[in-house]
């Protein structure tokens, strides 16, 4: 039977928001692993981590979601380990270091499954280019979690195998599979609270015949949306609607500058519409917040964006959307749950420079994704037409809610999308097993790999010399009163730096079969053999020994 699992490639920088620092990658990695923990048809759970304190806190994780099944854990230096299952699941697009990482295994010993978040940084698309360059295999996937990215991706690698056929002369191998399909939420989470959402109404003086449009977003004009062409609409919109709009910003400010274009902006250029800041880093504003709302706003103008989850939860919420004709929003918001306004920005060629000057380092990211942001337009009076058309109309902003709450429940709840994950692994796994049949590319030697050769081939011109012969051997230095191998490891406290060249235990085990082998000494083999180590572990133990005066 084909596996349907996937070994999670799991650290706690791509899962853990609270910890590491809220942003939508770490957010939509935290809900996706628990969709799966809740939703995956498996026998067990695995994980691919570094080392045992990520592999505890994957099985912590997964204590807190109350599972049951058997958990699993492999080191990434032993990938091959997860059969079984045939697949990794790595939290971003760029896993073209896992492929080297394969490679020393066999192409086909395992596939990877990539997904994107932001794809606008200058590391995403330096890792799109080196994918293609990289031991990348067509049983490989790039999630894209819309059809504006999937288009991104596509562009560059036309430019990518086009470039390298140029220079190299040759055809470009298959490109990874690169499906379409969305990032969730679990539904149920975003379920409204009336009480929560009638008591922050009356604390924020929201009468019952004003109109209430919500966003919760972080509050950046840099990398999310500039509020000021929103300001004009909603200015607008009261005049023409007849009606008190208020505008409800849950999120937080990144710096002064953002909380000033932010505040005095809505000062200056809507001070007739209500104002009201509330906390985004508090799961209870955000639920009153939703609640509370008439409508959901997302006026999205920033690059940085590229599938857009909080309109998904507002539809969970049952709110009426309106958003930006934009990445993701195209797929999901749909006539029946909301209204998308047009936008519009230069033609390419306008626009080279900003993508040079980010790429040789003279813009940082936020400089590039802000400058694009000033050439985007998010038509007002698009935005001032949508407005009046929902605020002035309870009975469509019930109709589409409604129609929201079920899309969301069909559509982007983890108990949807995981089955399309786990459909394109199980997909993934039967490329693996035909290309297995018809004779794989075979395996690259580990000390071979051109991004990562062995150091001791990379600098075999530093030292005097370097290896020695087989029959070369080995014995023990008199000791006198110098530092034993206790102290002397002490005070290089190589487990306390995490530096290891090897462990105590064995580098203890060398020494003890060099001071047994006597005044003859003996070889790498013959000390293998004495300690029960491996001939390669023994090897490295015997250069640090010599280093220290141990051995010669």
């Amino acid at each position: 039977m084909t596996s349907t699992n996937a070994a999670i490639w799991y650290a706690p920088d791509g899962y853990d928001p609270k910890a590491k620092g809220i942003n939508g990658r770490r957010v939509a990695g935290e809900s996706f692993l628990r969709g799966f923990f809740a939703h995956a048809r498996v026998e067990e759970f695995l994980c691919l981590t570094h080392g045992p304190a990520d592999e505890e806190h994957f099985r912590a994780f997964a204590a807190r979601e109350g599972v049951a099944k058997p958990i699993r854990g492999v080191r990434l230096e032993s990938p091959a380990a997860i059969a079984p299952v045939e697949v990794v699941s790595y939290p971003s697009p760029n896993f073209a270091a896992e492929c080297w990482r394969r490679a020393p295994f066999g192409a086909a010993a395992f596939a990877l499954c990539g997904i994107t978040h932001t794809t606008a940084t200058k590391a995403v698309m330096q890792g799109m280019f080196d994918l293609r360059a990289a031991p990348q295999m067509p049983w490989d996937a790039v999630i894209c979690t819309s059809r504006a990215v999937r288009h991104s991706l596509a562009a560059q690698m036309e430019l990518t195998d086009g470039f390298l056929a140029a220079r190299f002369g040759g055809k470009a191998p298959p490109r990874p599979l690169m499906p379409v399909i969305p990032l969730g939420i679990a539904c149920a989470d975003f379920a409204p609270d009336a009480a929560a959402g009638q008591a922050l109404r009356q604390r924020l003086g929201i009468g019952p015949g004003d109109v209430a449009c919500a966003i919760i977003a972080r509050l950046t004009p840099h990398e999310k949306f500039d509020p000021l062409p929103l300001y004009l609409a909603l200015a607008r919109a009261q005049a023409e609607a007849g009606k008190r709009f208020h505008l409800l910003l849950c999120g937080q400010f990144r710096d002064d500058y953002s909380r000033r274009v932010f505040t005095e902006g809505a000062r200056g250029m809507m001070p007739g519409v209500g104002f009201h800041l509330l906390d985004g880093a508090d799961a209870a504003a955000r639920k009153a917040t939703l609640s509370g709302a008439d409508i959901f706003l997302f006026p999205i103008d920033n690059v940085q964006e590229t599938f857009g989850l909080a309109p998904i939860e507002a539809m969970a919420a049952g709110l009426p959307l309106i958003v930006s004709d934009w990445d993701g929003m195209k797929d999901t918001v749909t006539e029946d749950v909301g209204l998308r306004v047009e936008t519009e920005w230069p033609r390419g060629d306008l626009t080279a420079y900003l993508g040079q000057r980010h790429s040789g380092g003279t813009d940082s990211y936020v400089q590039y994704v802000s400058q694009l942001s000033a050439l985007t337009r998010v038509s007002v009076p698009g935005l001032t037409a949508a407005l009046v058309a929902l605020g002035s109309n309870p009975d469509l902003r019930l109709r589409m809610g409604r129609a929201g709450q079920a899309r969301a429940r069909s559509l982007y709840d983890w108990a949807a999308v995981i089955p399309q994950m786990q459909a394109l692994w199980a997909e993934q796994a039967a490329m693996l097993a035909q290309a297995r049949a018809s004779g794989p590319p075979p395996p690259l030697h580990a000390a071979q790999l051109p991004p990562a050769p062995a150091p001791g081939i990379y600098f075999r011109a530093w030292p005097t010399m370097q290896g020695a012969p087989a029959d070369r051997r080995f014995r023990a230095r008199p000791r006198g009163d110098r530092p034993g191998l206790a102290e002397t490891l002490d005070l290089r406290d190589y487990e306390g730096i995490h530096r290891l060249f090897e462990t105590r235990p064995r580098t203890e085990a060398v020494l003890a079969a060099l001071d047994a082998a006597g005044a003859e000494g003996d070889t790498a083999a013959g000390l293998a053999a004495a300690s029960g180590l491996p001939e390669r572990a023994v090897a490295r133990v015997l250069y640090w020994l010599m280093k220290y005066d141990f051995a010669e």
